[in-house]
Protein backbone atom coordinates (compact mmCIF):
# COMPACT_ATOMS: atom_id res chain seq x y z
CA UNK A 1 0.00 0.00 0.00
CA UNK A 2 1.25 3.57 -0.53
CA UNK A 3 0.99 6.24 1.74
CA UNK A 4 -1.99 8.78 1.68
CA UNK A 5 -5.12 8.85 3.61
CA UNK A 6 -7.19 5.72 4.28
CA UNK A 7 -10.04 4.80 1.98
CA UNK A 8 -13.39 6.86 2.41
CA UNK A 9 -11.57 8.99 4.96
CA UNK A 10 -9.98 11.63 2.00
CA UNK A 11 -9.41 15.61 3.27
CA UNK A 12 -11.25 17.97 1.44
CA UNK A 13 -9.16 19.76 -0.76
CA UNK A 14 -6.88 16.58 -0.82
CA UNK A 15 -3.90 16.27 -3.54
CA UNK A 16 -2.94 13.26 -5.73
CA UNK A 17 0.82 13.92 -5.25
CA UNK A 18 3.80 11.95 -6.35
CA UNK A 19 7.76 12.13 -6.07
CA UNK A 20 9.81 11.75 -9.81
CA UNK A 21 12.95 11.94 -11.13
CA UNK A 22 12.43 13.74 -14.31
CA UNK A 23 14.60 12.65 -17.35
CA UNK A 24 16.24 14.82 -19.94
CA UNK A 25 14.84 15.85 -23.61
CA UNK A 26 17.07 12.68 -24.94
CA UNK A 27 16.15 10.34 -23.05
CA UNK A 28 12.24 10.99 -22.87
CA UNK A 29 12.99 11.33 -27.03
CA UNK A 30 14.18 7.79 -26.59
CA UNK A 31 11.47 6.17 -24.32
CA UNK A 32 9.29 7.95 -27.15
CA UNK A 33 10.65 5.96 -29.98
CA UNK A 34 10.37 2.61 -27.84
CA UNK A 35 6.78 3.35 -26.82
CA UNK A 36 5.77 4.26 -31.18
CA UNK A 37 7.86 1.21 -32.12
CA UNK A 38 6.67 -1.33 -29.16
CA UNK A 39 3.35 0.03 -28.39
CA UNK A 40 0.34 -1.63 -30.81
CA UNK A 41 -2.47 1.84 -30.71
CA UNK A 42 -4.87 -1.11 -30.30
CA UNK A 43 -3.70 -2.51 -27.08
CA UNK A 44 -2.06 0.30 -25.34
CA UNK A 45 -2.63 3.96 -24.87
CA UNK A 46 0.50 6.01 -25.01
CA UNK A 47 1.61 8.26 -22.01
CA UNK A 48 2.46 12.29 -23.55
CA UNK A 49 6.17 13.12 -24.02
CA UNK A 50 5.82 15.32 -21.08
CA UNK A 51 4.26 13.17 -18.87
CA UNK A 52 7.20 10.57 -19.24
CA UNK A 53 9.10 10.59 -15.77
CA UNK A 54 10.53 8.00 -13.31
CA UNK A 55 8.28 7.62 -10.26
CA UNK A 56 10.45 7.38 -6.69
CA UNK A 57 7.47 8.04 -4.07
CA UNK A 58 3.73 7.78 -4.56
CA UNK A 59 2.10 9.68 -1.75
CA UNK A 60 -1.27 9.03 -2.55
CA UNK A 61 -4.06 11.50 -1.24
CA UNK A 62 -2.47 14.33 0.99
CA UNK A 63 -3.52 17.46 2.29
CA UNK A 64 -2.50 20.27 0.74
CA UNK A 65 -0.21 21.58 3.69
CA UNK A 66 1.75 18.36 3.30
CA UNK A 67 3.42 20.52 -0.11
CA UNK A 68 5.85 22.29 1.67
CA UNK A 69 6.54 19.25 4.05
CA UNK A 70 7.50 16.87 1.09
CA UNK A 71 9.55 20.01 -0.80
CA UNK A 72 11.38 20.23 2.14
CA UNK A 73 12.22 16.92 1.81
CA UNK A 74 12.95 17.08 -1.40
CA UNK A 75 15.59 20.07 -1.16
CA UNK A 76 17.33 17.66 1.38
CA UNK A 77 17.25 14.41 -0.34
CA UNK A 78 19.01 16.02 -3.78
CA UNK A 79 22.67 15.81 -4.29
CA UNK A 80 24.29 14.88 -7.45
CA UNK A 81 22.06 13.75 -10.20
CA UNK A 82 21.80 10.27 -10.67
CA UNK A 83 23.26 8.49 -14.30
CA UNK A 84 20.97 5.68 -15.68
CA UNK A 85 20.73 3.77 -18.45
CA UNK A 86 18.03 2.34 -20.22
CA UNK A 87 18.32 -1.47 -19.74
CA UNK A 88 15.11 -3.31 -21.85
CA UNK A 89 11.47 -3.26 -22.03
CA UNK A 90 9.07 -4.21 -18.89
CA UNK A 91 5.42 -5.00 -18.61
CA UNK A 92 3.72 -4.38 -15.09
CA UNK A 93 3.02 -6.33 -13.13
CA UNK A 94 4.16 -9.45 -15.09
CA UNK A 95 1.39 -11.69 -14.84
CA UNK A 96 -1.63 -9.74 -15.88
CA UNK A 97 0.94 -6.33 -17.26
CA UNK A 98 -1.17 -3.22 -17.68
CA UNK A 99 1.92 -0.69 -18.31
CA UNK A 100 4.80 -0.78 -21.34
CA UNK A 101 7.88 0.36 -19.64
CA UNK A 102 11.82 0.74 -20.36
CA UNK A 103 13.63 -0.81 -17.48
CA UNK A 104 16.37 1.51 -15.86
CA UNK A 105 19.82 0.43 -15.04
CA UNK A 106 21.46 2.86 -11.91
CA UNK A 107 25.14 1.46 -12.92
CA UNK A 108 27.04 3.53 -9.91
CA UNK A 109 23.69 3.16 -6.96
CA UNK A 110 23.30 6.77 -7.04
CA UNK A 111 19.38 6.43 -8.30
CA UNK A 112 18.71 3.85 -5.49
CA UNK A 113 20.22 6.32 -3.00
CA UNK A 114 18.26 9.06 -4.16
CA UNK A 115 15.24 6.84 -3.86
CA UNK A 116 15.71 5.64 -0.16
CA UNK A 117 16.19 9.03 0.49
CA UNK A 118 13.32 10.65 -0.65
CA UNK A 119 10.91 7.66 0.54
CA UNK A 120 12.86 7.96 4.29
CA UNK A 121 12.85 11.62 4.71
CA UNK A 122 9.03 11.37 3.15
CA UNK A 123 8.27 8.97 6.14
CA UNK A 124 9.79 10.50 9.12
CA UNK A 125 7.99 13.38 7.92
CA UNK A 126 4.96 11.56 8.59
CA UNK A 127 3.36 12.23 5.09
CA UNK A 128 4.93 9.13 3.00
CA UNK A 129 4.16 4.92 4.27
CA UNK A 130 6.88 3.83 1.78
CA UNK A 131 5.36 0.40 -0.39
CA UNK A 132 6.55 -3.09 1.15
CA UNK A 133 8.15 -4.26 -2.51
CA UNK A 134 11.41 -3.00 -3.19
CA UNK A 135 12.18 -0.29 -5.95
CA UNK A 136 11.93 -1.31 -9.11
CA UNK A 137 13.69 1.60 -11.50
CA UNK A 138 10.98 1.59 -14.76
CA UNK A 139 10.43 4.43 -16.76
CA UNK A 140 6.05 4.10 -18.32
CA UNK A 141 5.86 4.96 -21.84
CA UNK A 142 2.03 3.62 -22.11
CA UNK A 143 -0.92 1.78 -20.25
CA UNK A 144 -3.19 -1.03 -21.02
CA UNK A 145 -6.78 -0.11 -22.96
CA UNK A 146 -9.51 -0.95 -21.26
CA UNK A 147 -10.24 -4.35 -22.37
CA UNK A 148 -7.13 -5.12 -24.14
CA UNK A 149 -4.95 -7.97 -23.24
CA UNK A 150 -1.19 -7.14 -22.97
CA UNK A 151 1.16 -9.41 -24.99
CA UNK A 152 3.36 -11.70 -22.87
CA UNK A 153 6.74 -11.15 -24.48
CA UNK A 154 8.24 -7.91 -26.35
CA UNK A 155 10.90 -7.94 -29.16
CA UNK A 156 11.37 -4.21 -28.84
CA UNK A 157 13.66 -2.59 -26.52
CA UNK A 158 14.61 1.44 -25.84
CA UNK A 159 18.16 2.28 -27.49
CA UNK A 160 20.69 2.29 -25.32
CA UNK A 161 21.48 5.25 -23.88
CA UNK A 162 23.06 6.52 -21.18
CA UNK A 163 21.74 9.86 -19.27
CA UNK A 164 21.74 11.93 -15.83
CA UNK A 165 18.29 12.85 -14.23
CA UNK A 166 17.60 15.92 -14.46
CA UNK A 167 15.25 17.37 -11.84
CA UNK A 168 13.37 15.98 -8.31
CA UNK A 169 10.08 17.01 -8.70
CA UNK A 170 6.92 16.73 -6.59
CA UNK A 171 4.01 16.51 -8.71
CA UNK A 172 0.07 16.58 -8.16
CA UNK A 173 -1.60 14.25 -10.75
CA UNK A 174 -5.03 15.07 -11.61
CA UNK A 175 -6.84 12.08 -12.91
CA UNK A 176 -9.22 13.02 -16.34
CA UNK A 177 -10.91 10.40 -18.58
CA UNK A 178 -8.45 10.85 -21.16
CA UNK A 179 -5.40 10.35 -18.56
CA UNK A 180 -3.63 12.25 -16.00
CA UNK A 181 -2.42 15.48 -16.13
CA UNK A 182 1.05 16.07 -13.94
CA UNK A 183 1.42 19.50 -12.44
CA UNK A 184 5.13 20.26 -10.78
CA UNK A 185 4.43 21.92 -7.49
CA UNK A 186 8.43 21.69 -6.44
CA UNK A 187 11.39 21.02 -8.59
CA UNK A 188 14.76 20.83 -7.17
CA UNK A 189 17.87 21.07 -9.82
CA UNK A 190 20.53 18.37 -8.89
CA UNK A 191 23.72 19.79 -7.32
Amino acid sequence: MSGGAPAGREAPGALRLFVALELPEAARSALVAFRDAAADPAIWRPVAPEAIHLTLAFLGRRPAEDVATAARVLRDAAGLAPRLAFDGALLLPPRRARVLCASLLDPDGTLGKLQARVSDGLAAAGVYVPEKRPFRAHATVARLRPSARAPRSLDVAPEPLEFAGEALTLFESRLHPHGARYEPLERVKFR
